[in-house]
């Protein structure tokens, strides 16, 4: 059956084109589907429903759909666990097993370390337990200094809006809360755990429609009503500004950051919690009001004449490392030291400073990206000098860093690749040795056995110099997954700007046309490393190309990069986009006609402008959680927090550019649109479904491409963590979608993509 039998056979809900059309700032802008807007309208349920039930006849003919499903979910399906957070003799991480619909807090006593030899494992949170519909997720947990006592934040059907509870570790009673007005809130437990300073919203009567603002960091006191919590900081900011907290194990430094909405600069603030009553901490600026990322790092004994570290881009878009004292915070960055200097060819991203009294200096564990690709050195933070390179299991990123709150000389982080599920790590800074951290390879199958070391070159000798590798073996237990391999390629964007893009194929170089399935970001600084990816694979493995592209907006070369993506610049990431495009035809990776391309969030813009602007060049899209009405946007969900990335449409020299590029504003009738699978979720408090229910009544109208225009709306998640078998189908359904309008047989199916 053919893509255009089955639209034959299936018109499309009727959808009113109202005549609405606002000005503003002297440019007249339609919207004639502004009622979608509405969700509980009699008009929008009618159209939603019948939306719904046109999607299920098209799902139910998608060819392999099951083949799609049963690959996803088994190269999904592999034990994993996060990086372990110790307090007080405590180890606590997150692990989910093949099966397990969500991961589960796992609690063990340290014994005497915290490899093997640690005490015997018990869940101490399942999220299906506290909830068997699946709809339940853990959003946050932070164990007390002691590791006692636990507060941990959930939410239901995929709002995001968390409870905050506090549990006996030891009992699992309730000991606390509920507290609302959380949302994955940073919590700074102080000695003792009689309390913990967190961040909570203002009472929503104080600002109707603005609920989801105004937070403020209060200090709780474990056991009393959060509404006499005391406000130690955000009055008279800006509504739209997050705030983080943390505290030193030893209860003296509390650290605050904030920024405005989701922009890159940072406010970071410093107080010595003994020189003034705890609910009125006197908090000194170490950085404010500039444009810069700037992140504190500060240890257990730390005195006024004793060192603190920043990880900031000020004065270094790349990202370098300061050292400064609390004494001297009224210098300002003239009293500055710099201890890792900012690299040409790198990003900075992490930091994890060791201080255990083991070690002769403090070190600082940093990670980098280089061509987009992980890298992790080892920094003397006194004398300021590289001492080692970490050798990492492939070509990949890293993430998810902890170290003991105490100060030790122990850090975990996670490793992982497109072929490699994510392996947490274990560093151990006295002997410098990086090996596979025995918790996690206790939980998955593999060769070289568990705790087994990273691999490394033996010839080049240990650390001996600086920037020397740290010791390894290839007997460590990670091993790329057959069938999948990964080439990064550069290539001119339209303006001559080097451009990278990982392609991931079945054969690493393009022997023939094959069916193309590319997708990208381009924003808020974030960058496309290489991550495993189920959906990945399988498209491989059934014989396609996925293509992976670092955009402007995004991270891959810095802040720079990022600007020259964002805002009036925004246009820049859609044309290297396009680029990737044409470089996947241009090496002979694919061919006109079998591209599909896939994004979301504001990876869903980003496709959105792609087929809006470049119709013909893409044979599928899917559309997942996306901004399309951008002169809008910041009128619904977290909209008024990402002004800083794209601008306002108040701004009259900004509404032009978002005017010009909005999808929804974009869509020509007439145009022959691919074809475009829109994916919402009803509890996206992020993106509201708004944007992808005003595109896909103006796709339905305006397309005369033979493609079906759909939208998935699924009810119970929203846009971040989900029960695993939904989020499989998902992606299953998207791939086979994708692949019925590019010609990939689904994985299994004995039949090849024909040569050309």
């Amino acid at each position: 059956m053919t893509t255009d039998a089955r639209r034959t056979r299936r018109p499309y809900p009727h959808a009113d084109r109202q005549d609405v059309v606002e000005e503003i700032h002297g440019v007249r802008v339609p919207d004639p589907y502004r009622w979608l807007e509405d969700a509980e309208s009699a008009a929008t349920r009618r159209w939603s429903a019948a939306q719904e039930g046109l999607y299920a006849a098209e799902r139910a003919a998608l060819p392999g759909l099951e083949r799609w499903e049963a690959a996803v979910a088994a190269l999904g399906a592999g034990a994993r666990v996060r990086s372990p957070e110790v307090r007080g003799g405590r180890l606590f991480w997150l692990r989910q097993q093949a099966g397990q619909e969500h991961p589960v807090l796992v609690v063990a006593e340290a014994g005497t370390g915290t490899g093997r030899d640690a005490g015997t494992e018990r869940v101490l949170l399942d999220p299906v337990a506290l909830d068997p519909s699946g709809r339940t997720v853990l959003d946050a947990w932070e164990p007390s200094v002691e590791g006692d006592l636990l507060a941990y934040q959930v939410s239901r059907d995929g709002t995001e809006d968390s409870l905050l509870r506090v549990i006996d570790v030891a009992t699992g009673e309730v000991v606390d809360g509920p507290l609302d007005r959380v949302r994955k809130a940073s919590v700074g437990w102080l000695p003792g755990g009689g309390a913990f300073y967190y961040v909570r919203r203002l009472d929503p009567r104080l600002h109707p429609g603005e609920e989801r603002y105004h937070r403020r960091v209060c200090l709780h006191r474990v056991g009393t009503p959060a509404d006499t919590d005391a406000v130690v900081f955000g009055e008279g900011r800006d509504k739209t500004q997050f705030y983080s907290v943390s505290v030193t194990e030893d209860g003296r430094w509390l650290g605050i950051t904030a920024t405005l909405g989701t922009g890159r600069g940072t406010d970071v603030y410093l107080a010595d919690l003994t020189a003034a009553p705890l609910d009125r901490p006197l908090l000194r600026p170490v950085q404010e009001g500039r444009g810069a990322a700037t992140r504190l790092h500060a240890v257990r004994g730390t005195g006024p004449a004793d060192r603190v570290w920043l990880r900031t881009d000020r004065d270094a878009a790349r990202g370098r490392v300061v050292a400064c004292r609390p004494d001297e915070l009224h210098l300002g960055p003239g009293a500055w030291h710099e201890v890792v200097p900012e690299r040409p060819d790198a990003v900075l991203t992490h930091l994890v400073v060791l201080s255990g009294p083991e070690l002769e200096n403090p070190l600082g564990l940093a990670a980098w990206t280089r061509d987009t690709v992980a890298e992790v050195t080892l920094h003397d933070l006194v004398e300021g000098r590289q001492v080692a390179a970490l050798p990492l299991p492939g070509t990949g990123a890293v993430g998810d860093f902890s170290a003991v709150a105490s100060g030790g000389h122990e850090a975990w982080f996670a490793y992982t690749d497109f072929v490699t599920p994510v392996r947490v790590l274990h560093f151990d800074a006295r002997t410098r040795r990086l090996t596979r951290w025995d918790r996690d390879a206790l939980s998955a199958d593999g060769p070289g056995g568990p705790g087994g070391p990273v691999p490394g070159d033996p010839a080049m000798g240990g650390p001996g110099g600086p920037g020397g590798p740290v010791p390894g073996d290839p007997a460590m237990g990670i091993q790329a997954t057959g069938g999948a391999v990964t080439r990064q390629v550069a290539f001119p964007s339209r303006d001559g700007t080097t451009v990278r893009m990982f392609v991931i194929s079945p054969a690493g170089h393009p022997d023939r046309p094959r069916p193309a399935l590319l997708t990208g970001y381009g924003g808020f600084g974030r960058t496309m490393s290489p991550r495993y990816r189920a959906q990945v694979l399988a498209w491989v493995r059934a014989g396609g190309v996925f293509a992976w592209a670092g955009l402007r907006g995004g991270g891959e070369e810095g802040e720079a990069w990022h600007r020259a993506g964002s805002g009036a610049h925004k246009q820049n990431t859609f044309d290297d986009f396009g680029a990737a495009a044409d470089r996947l035809v241009e090496e002979g990776w694919t061919e006109p006609g079998r591209i599909a391309i896939m994004g979301g969030s504001n990876g869903g813009l980003l496709v959105g402008a792609a087929l809006t602007q470049e119709p013909e060049k893409y044979a599928a899209v899917v559309c997942s959680s996306p901004l399309l009405d951008m002169v809008r946007y910041e009128l619904s969900g977290l909209g008024p927090s990402w002004t800083p990335e794209y601008g306002s449409a108040r701004d009259p020299a900004r509404l032009p550019v978002l005017f010009g590029y909005s999808p929804y504003h974009r869509v020509t009738p007439g145009a022959a649109y691919p074809a475009v699978l829109l994916t919402a979720a009803d509890g996206d408090t992020r993106t509201d479904p708004l944007h992808a229910r005003k595109m896909c009544a103006a796709l339905q109208h305006a397309s005369s491409g033979t493609g079906p225009i759909l939208l998935r709306l699924e009810h119970g998640v929203g846009h971040g963590d989900r029960a695993a078998s939904r989020a499989a189908a998902l992606q299953a359904e998207c791939l086979a979608f994708l692949a019925s309008h590019v010609g990939l047989p689904a994985p299994g199916s004995g039949a090849g993509t024909p040569p050309r």
